[in-house]
Order: structure tokens, then C-alpha cells, then sequence
């Protein structure tokens, strides 16, 4: 294009300037062709960095996951250049979807509702700024935000009931805790892990009480039973099993009883790749659990048999690349579980044989290393901080330290709760249930393929936990579920006839 300009130009000046002038020209032509040669090659090299730009537009190595949607909020960085932490979700009593995303600054509520166009509903700054460890949880409309870096910290409570407009600030103080490295909610118990309260005394493991959200009262310390046990980092809990993630000591089982002591049930210190164990995830049936050690960088996921706690064995190990570093894992089923890996993003993991676990579909969340740049570089610990593929439309919510918030689809996490097997005609359409939402109880209809046949109703959690088993005698037409003694949030109710025979229905529960 600017040699054909070039000479355009030149024709043109033929019709004006004199033939002693296009001699001098001519003369003068190797003087100018190098600044014109320059200009070429600048504007030249636009063009190639334009169409590398175009060509880099979606970046993200990817096999079986869809990018629905984007989004990078926070503007500042921490000390270590990163901008975000931990996340969740949260879904209200009218079936709209939020991610909750921790910042180095604070925290952000973005609904995603519409996860082609997400919308930041509120932003609210953190007790300290350029917070590299941040992380929430919530309970009921409460979400819970803690952070364990150095400097003022306080815990903080939001109280959500108000969204999509904003959320309010109900407790920012240390007078509860002032610092916590991670955080979990089991019924209507606050488990906080490393916790130092506000007298500066350090605990390994905290339990508080959520019989009043805005104000969590001390139930049990770890360390008054067990005091050998120096660090938890992490756990994960359910009906009072505590699955702690004890860093260099390894993974104990713990058991909280009712009267608020700790007693010991299992223990794993020793095992193929260990170092310093980080976190973990339970299937639902129980049986397995997927653990991570972070440090030192480039160990494997461990796969581990947990049906016999006096008896824990590790069955598999398994890891994207020979340098990837696991972080945290999120358990949806039985059989899949999805994994966040700093540098290499999101993987999804089918453990039908836990012996052998192998990953069938991943997002790369971070393009700037890891695999996808054939550079791990100087510090492992850059990417992807974990993931929330707990929402009902099975929106699945990442959050990468550096890029931001991600929102993706994948179609092998269609339904992990139940299949339809038989009869697909008469099995298409979900389960009937009314009303919905729900108070006190709901009613169901049962098909009348199933009338001449016994059948469970079995109300579970967002996290695939069984908290009813209601059984209906065959030749009934309708069912009733009381679920008065349940939280308000949103639950799924699955109606099984045998093994293979299943419908299933999300509901909500509001009073």
C-alpha cells in the first residue's frame, strides 16, 4: 500500500515539477529511501503486532470448557503483582446467581445471572489493602471474609439480602478473630483455619457458632485437645468430620463432638509425593478424597481411599503437566471433580477409578506461563487461586490471581447429580414439585412409570450431600417432604426408583 501511495505521489509531482527537478530527484533517491525504509519497517511491524493481537484475542488453551465471559475489575496490584484470591458463589431465594471475588484490595459481588454479561453489583474494601491472602464463605445471605496477611486485619461480615442493589457491612472488627487463612461453613458452624484472635494469640483450628450469622460465637479450639497439631491450613467438613490439612504434618481426621471437644479418627502422614498438605475435597458417597500439597511446587494430586479412617491409603496421583502445581480441589460428584492449578488453570477430573484418575476436559486460565508458555518462571505460585462450579445453572466460576474473573461452560457437567436411564420418553421432563419455592415443605408427583414401584426422594445440597431420605410406598401418585428443619438457600431433590431409575428437580427453600 505505501509503495503503490509512493507512486501515485510521484506521477502527480511529474505533472508539476520540471524534468531538471525529477533528475535531481532521482539523484537525491538514495538519500531519501532510508528514512523511507524506516517508516516501512515501523508501520510495517504494527501491522504484524495487530495481526499477532487479533490472532492472541482468545488465548486460552482449552479442551471440552466454553468461555462464557470475562471480566477484571480491580485496578491495583499486591506486593507480589497479582490482584485476586479467593472466590465463591452465592445464589438468592429468587434463583439469581453472584460470584464473590477477593481482591487484594477487598471484596467484589458480580451477578452473573446473564454470564454473557456480568455486572458488578458492589465492591467493598478489605480492613487492609494489597491483601495477597483473602478468602470468603457464605451462609444463608451472610458472606464471611477473612485474610491472613500481616498489618490491620479484621474479620468481616456482609450481609447480601439486599442484592442485586449492594451489600451491607454488618461486622468489621477483630474482636472475633482478627486473622484467618481459610474458611469453612458446615451447617451452622464456622470452621476458620491458622487463626490469630484479637489478644494475638495464635490458633491452629476455630470453631464458632452460627446460631447468630452477625455475631459467631467460640465453640471449640483445636489446639485445647490436640496441641501437637502446630498449623492447619485448610479443611474441609462435613456433619462434623473434619478433614484437616495439617501443611508439613500431613492430613488428620478429626471428629467434633457434642460437647465441643475433638476427638482423632484417622491420620495420613506419610504418602507417595507428600509435602506440604493444602487442601482437600470428599465425594459425596464419602469414600474418596482428593487431597493437594503445595509446596514444595510440581507435586501430584493424591487420590485416596477414605472408607475405613483408621485405614487411609492413597490409590492415584496424577497432575496435567510435569510442572504443574495443584492448589485447591472442588468435588460436584462421585465420580468428577474439578481442580485448580496455578499456572494451568482449571481441569475437571473423572475418578470412576480412583486408582487410575485421568482429566477430560481443562481451561487454561493464565496464558502468560505455565504449559500453554513453555514457562513456569521464577515463582510458581502465579494463576489460578481456586474455582465455584456449584451454581444450579452449572455456570462454573473461576477467579486467576492476574486475569481475573472467568465464567465457563462445560458440557460433561451437565447434570452430575443423576442420569436418566430408562424409558427416556417418559423420563425427560424433570420432577414435579410445589410450591417452589418452598417453606415448611413441598409436594411432588410421582410418574406413573414409577407407581408399582418403591421409591426414595433424597434432598441434597449444592454440594452433593444427602440431608433427607424420604421413602414413598409404590402406588402413590404424590408425595409430601418436610424440610422445616433446612437452611433458606437452593437444593435439589432427587426421586430414585432402584439404582438407575432417577428425575431430579432444583428448588429453593425461603421464609
Amino acid at each position: 500500500c505505501l509503495r503503490r501511495e509512493h507512486q501515485h505521489q510521484s506521477i502527480s509531482k511529474r505533472n508539476v515539477f520540471y524534468d531538471a527537478e525529477r533528475r535531481r530527484r532521482r539523484a537525491d533517491k538514495k538519500v531519501h529511501r532510508q528514512p523511507l525504509n524506516r517508516a516501512m519497517k515501523i508501520i510495517f511491524s504494527g501491522i504484524l503486532l495487530l495481526l499477532f493481537g487479533l490472532t492472541r484475542a482468545q488465548p486460552y488453551a482449552a479442551s471440552n470448557f466454553t468461555l462464557i465471559s470475562r471480566m477484571d475489575p480491580e485496578t491495583g496490584t499486591n506486593a507480589n503483582g497479582d490482584k485476586y484470591a479467593g472466590c465463591w458463589g452465592w445464589t438468592d431465594n429468587t434463583g439469581k446467581e453472584y460470584a464473590i471475588a477477593c481482591s487484594q484490595s477487598g471484596t467484589y459481588w458480580v451477578n452473573i445471572s446473564n454470564p454473557a454479561s456480568p455486572v458488578v453489583c458492589d465492591y467493598e474494601p478489605g480492613s487492609n489493602t494489597g491483601a495477597t491472602w483473602r478468602e470468603t464463605k457464605t451462609y444463608l445471605n451472610y458472606c464471611y471474609v477473612v485474610s491472613d496477611d500481616t498489618g490491620s486485619n479484621a474479620f468481616q461480615i456482609f450481609d447480601m439480602q439486599y442484592l442485586p442493589d449492594s451489600v451491607h457491612l454488618v461486622h468489621q472488627s477483630d474482636s472475633i478473630l482478627s486473622r484467618g487463612h481459610t474458611l469453612w461453613i458446615d451447617g451452622d458452624k464456622l470452621y476458620v483455619a491458622s487463626v490469630t484472635q484479637s489478644n494475638s494469640v495464635y490458633q491452629s483450628m476455630n470453631v464458632y457458632s452460627l446460631a447468630d450469622p452477625e455475631k459467631p460465637g467460640l465453640i471449640a479450639s483445636l489446639f485445647d485437645d490436640h496441641p501437637f497439631i502446630s498449623v492447619v491450613h485448610d479443611m474441609y467438613v462435613r456433619n462434623d468430620t473434619v478433614f484437616a490439612s495439617c501443611a508439613w504434618q500431613g492430613l488428620y481426621v478429626f471428629k467434633l463432638n457434642a460437647d465441643s471437644t475433638f476427638t482423632q479418627i484417622g491420620s495420613l502422614s506419610s504418602y507417595p509425593s507428600s509435602g506440604y498438605n493444602h487442601s482437600s475435597a470428599l465425594t459425596p458417597d464419602g469414600k474418596t478424597l482428593v487431597f493437594m500439597d503445595e509446596v514444595p511446587d510440581g507435586l501430584p494430586i493424591k487420590f485416596a481411599d477414605v472408607s475405613n479412617l483408621q485405614n487411609i491409603q492413597v490409590k492415584g496421583t496424577h497432575k496435567q503437566f510435569q510442572n504443574t502445581t495443584p492448589h485447591n480441589p472442588f468435588m460436584v460428584s462421585n465420580r468428577y471433580c474439578f481442580t485448580s492449578s496455578y499456572q494451568d488453570g482449571l481441569q475437571l477430573y473423572d475418578l470412576a477409578d480412583p486408582a487410575n484418575p485421568f482429566i477430560v476436559g481443562y481451561f487454561d486460565t493464565y496464558p502468560q506461563g505455565g504449559n500453554s508458555a513453555n514457562n513456569y518462571g521464577p515463582v510458581a505460585y502465579k494463576g489460578q487461586w481456586g474455582a465455584y462450579p456449584y451454581f444450579p445453572s452449572k455456570t462454573i466460576l473461576c477467579l486467576d490471581m492476574f486475569n481475573g474473573i472467568f465464567l465457563l461452560k462445560t458440557h460433561l457437567y451437565a447434570n452430575p447429580v443423576s442420569t436418566v436411564s430408562v424409558d427416556e420418553q417418559s423420563l425427560t421432563s424433570a420432577l414435579e414439585l410445589y410450591p417452589n419455592p418452598a417453606q415448611s415443605a413441598f409436594f411432588f408427583s410421582v410418574p406413573s412409570l414409577f407407581h408399582d414401584q418403591d421409591l426414595t426422594l433424597t434432598v441434597l445440597d449444592v454440594f452433593g450431600r444427602k440431608l433427607i431420605e424420604h421413602q414413598q410406598p409404590k402406588g402413590t401418585t404424590t408425595g409430601k417432604v418436610d424440610v422445616s428443619g433446612l437452611n433458606e438457600g437452593m437444593y435439589t431433590a432427587v426421586l430414585s426408583a432402584g439404582s438407575k431409575n432417577t428425575l431430579n428437580s432444583k428448588f429453593i427453600i425461603t421464609r
